[in-house]
């Protein structure tokens, strides 16, 4: 099953892909109905139908715009370690964004006037389905919704000013996600995709998501430990190398440049990047 958010006359309403086209739900995201359902997502299709959108039609917005929780996890591919001169930490890195990040899968992202070293980390995305609190690492999986393509979109000169990430992560509109919320029986729960990243379609990055030092089930379950995680929250799992940064010399984004984020079996963001 594949889930979206789509803006529609002036408002967003999450929707169900039934192929042809979309069937939209009284609900204004697909946080919103993660949360009616409480993660049963059988019970979408039986929800009421406010309306229908052909698919070639569709306005894609970002697939979730109300978690409550936006967790990401920093350098968890190796060769991303290695690029970036860091050491492997014995704890995965954790850092937060917020849902004013988030921007559609097809949008303009604007170049801050504020950062020259605007790069790109493309990302598996997961959407929690149901109530996560202290749960083992085998139970994980029941509590996943489904997956997103997403784009850690960072201001690497604001990232390096100190020793904490997040200034760096939380510009305004700068992480697009989507374009829709596969559900994990048809991707086998993310064990093992390609994910990439071009910019004016030349290959920056490639990896497989077998790759992650902390797996998705293993994150679910340290990140539970600590904070609840409830319906609609979205865990971002980190980005391979390839990154601008990791460059000699670094090589960050300018204006009109195009990133397309690449997840197999979930699908592609397409960015432009303007000043």
């Amino acid at each position: 099953m594949r889930f979206a958010t789509l803006s529609f006359h002036g408002r967003t309403a999450a929707a169900l892909n039934f192929g042809s086209h979309y069937r939209l739900t009284p609900f204004g995201d697909v946080a919103a109905l993660l949360r009616e359902v409480d993660g049963d997502l059988t019970r979408a299709a039986d929800l009421k139908v406010e309306d229908t959108v052909p698919c070639e039609e569709a306005i894609l917005a970002p697939t979730v715009l109300t978690p409550t929780k936006i967790i990401c996890l920093g350098l968890n591919y190796a060769d991303h370690i290695e690029e970036m001169g860091h050491g492997k930490e014995q704890y995965p890195t954790l850092f937060a964004k917020f849902p004013a990040t988030l921007t559609g899968p097809f949008d303009d992202i604007e170049i801050p006037s504020l950062s020259n070293a605007v790069d790109w980390e493309v990302e598996l995305g997961v959407i929690i389905g149901t109530t996560a609190r202290k749960v083992a690492t085998e139970n994980s999986r029941d509590h996943i919704a489904g997956f997103v393509v997403a784009n850690d979109v960072s201001m690497r000169d604001f990232q390096r000013r100190t020793s904490q990430f997040l200034q760096g992560k939380i510009f305004e509109r700068t992480t697009p996600i989507g374009p829709e919320m596969v559900t994990p029986d048809e991707v086998d729960y993310a064990l093992d995709l390609r994910i990439s990243c071009s910019v004016d379609g030349v290959e920056m990055q490639s990896s497989r998501t077998s790759n992650m030092i902390t797996t998705v089930e293993e994150s679910i379950s340290y990140i539970s430990q600590i904070v609840t995680l409830e319906p609609g929250d979205l865990i971002l799992t980190g980005t391979p190398s390839g990154v601008g940064a990791g460059r000699t010399p670094a090589v960050f984004l300018k204006n009109d440049q195009v990133v397309t984020s690449y997840v197999e079996g979930v699908g592609e963001l397409i960015n432009r990047f303007v000043s």
